[in-house]
């Protein structure tokens, strides 16, 4: 059931716990009133994934939207940059003619990653937008960060506290099977390392900071570490902390890259388009938890 929390917005949860919130009765292609614009705000900073439907979004109106909650990145990867707007970086089947072209624009997508965690300071929020959606499959699962922490054992949790991991975009798109980064792209984005447990800031609540982008445990061997970090993502992902949202054109979902990994699902990309452009709000270093 929806409930109101301001007189021009209401929200309803997605799952059974506090992870995923869908709020209705709002138009965002216009500027924001002041009390949506925090309603709102305080509904992602709590839930950690926000989704509005129904929407009707030029790209100028995804980026004025995007700006309400803070400064927009530029991604190193600019083959993706959408045509006189760079802040969008945008995924596409659709050749030249129109038709689905049976290549899958992005298929490091498809392994559980958060955002630009390969940066000193990564991503806050992505915020996607659908104007194509396939009739089968292409769905994006989200996995909560925080509730996967809160839900281990006291001793792993104290373990996993210390820990530090190498992140590197160029290793992670070698893995998806593309050639890697350019000489220039990897200067822009050299491997940097995160804490394995970040503090939430909005919440004080503890995350697991992980994904495809983290390659390896430092003061590890490399067989300790590449079963650590499976076992840790394992857990994370397991069904108890999933939403995974069904896309239809016009909605736009909002993630905390802070406390959240996604992935996207297969469809099949020579019958089936699918269009989706995404802005992404800029972070700051992460603090490791204590």
């Amino acid at each position: 059931m929806a409930t109101a929390l301001r007189p021009d917005v209401s929200f309803r949860q997605l799952t059974t716990s506090d992870f995923g919130i869908e709020a209705t009765g709002i138009d965002i292609s216009k500027p924001l009133a002041p009390t949506v614009a925090s309603a709102l705000r305080q509904a992602f900073d709590r839930h950690r994934v926000l989704v509005i439907r129904g929407q009707s979004l030029s790209p100028e109106a995804h980026i004025a939207f995007s700006r309400t909650f803070g400064e927009l990145e530029i991604h190193v990867l600019n083959e993706y940059h959408k045509a006189a707007h760079p802040e969008i970086f945008e995924l596409s089947n659709i050749g030249p003619d129109g038709k689905p072209n049976a290549v899958h624009p992005d298929r490091g997508t498809l392994f559980w990653h958060t955002d630009a965690s390969f940066q000193a300071k990564p991503a806050l929020a992505t915020i996607l937008y659908a104007e194509q959606v396939p009739s089968n499959g292409g769905h994006t699962m989200f996995a909560d960060m925080i509730g996967a922490y809160e839900a281990l054992g006291q001793a792993e949790r104290q373990r996993y506290l210390g820990l530090r991991v190498r992140h590197d975009l160029h290793i992670s798109r070698l893995k998806a099977g593309y050639p890697g980064m350019t000489e220039a792209q990897r200067k822009q984005a050299p491997p940097v390392v995160q804490p394995l447990v970040r503090l939430h800031e909005p919440t004080g609540r503890k995350a697991i900071y992980l994904g495809s982008h983290g390659q390896e445990f430092l003061d590890m061997d490399e067989v300790e570490s590449r079963g650590l970090m499976e076992r840790v993502m394992n857990h994370c992902t397991e069904p108890r902390f999933i939403y995974e949202h069904v896309w239809q054109a016009g909605d736009l979902v909002m993630w905390d890259n802070r406390a959240t990994v996604h992935r996207g699902t297969e469809y099949d990309t020579a019958i089936e388009p699918r269009v989706v452009r995404r802005t992404v709000i800029k972070g700051v270093a992460p603090i490791a938890a204590t």
